[in-house]
């Protein structure tokens, strides 16, 4: 691993790349909605989306717009509602690590590859989440909203993980499931892999987001590694 081009780090988006929480969100949406007689929301335009975040879940699930006076206070049910739901370890909807996650994170460990996650959720609802999965103490950063001025797509989180995980940016890939996480890594000088598993609406159009690598499954990722021999892959403009 002392090859200038060794991977150095490793950093994950959280929703839709290393963890599938869209059942909390799910869970959550519906019950406000039955609590306000209202019919339940299509789970996988709820899932398509939960990348967007709280505001855009609540326009979608209550048919409002951007501008709806509503939406404030309804977003703000939904965070503590959200908190409430995740607290309970015994939920049904609970989130879980995309399969090949775990193999992918032992072979990281074993190749003294430093790893973390980087998300736009704040760290109130993150670490609790990472601690669920038994993640809690595996990893060497987790920057939120919380740590940093400007969020995602703005490189600052990415260069923090770095720092914190004792990583280079240019000996290190960042892993996500938008567009925000793509432009992120690129402006951090990061490799990036766009996570094709993750909450992609069909709005979105990855083939155009310029990212080094996709996968269509987290199962993908640590073949790509391993073809590469733990050097870093090539860009797609070094090809």
């Amino acid at each position: 691993m002392s090859h200038h081009n060794a991977i150095e780090g490793l950093f994950f988006d959280l929703d839709g790349t290393l963890l599938d929480t869209s059942g909390d969100f799910i869970a959550v949406i519906n019950q406000m909605l039955a609590k306000d007689n209202l019919p339940e929301t299509d789970s996988a335009l709820i899932r398509d989306h939960v990348s967007e975040g709280s505001r855009k879940l609540i326009q979608l699930a209550y048919k409002i717009e951007a501008t709806d006076p509503a939406l404030e206070p309804l977003r703000n049910r939904l965070l503590n509602e959200y908190d409430l739901h995740i607290s309970n370890k015994q939920r049904k909807s609970a989130a879980c690590l995309y399969e090949g996650i775990e193999d992918l994170l032992m072979a990281l460990d074993e190749n003294a590859i430093r790893w973390g996650v980087v998300t736009n959720k704040p760290f109130a609802y993150a670490h609790v989440l990472l601690d669920q999965v038994n993640l809690g103490h595996r990893y060497q950063a987790l920057i939120c909203p919380d740590h940093v001025k400007k969020a995602k797509p703005d490189p600052e989180s990415l260069l923090l993980a770095c720092q914190s995980a004792g990583t280079r940016p240019e000996q290190s890939i960042y892993i996500g499931d938008h567009l925000r996480d793509i432009d992120a890594g690129r402006n951090a000088g990061m490799i990036t892999i766009a996570a094709l598993y993750g909450y992609i609406s069909p709005d979105d159009h990855p083939e155009e987001w310029q990212a080094d690598h996709s996968v269509a499954t987290a199962r993908e990722i640590l073949p790509l590694l391993e073809k590469y021999k733990w050097q870093l892959p090539r860009r797609h403009s070094d090809v």
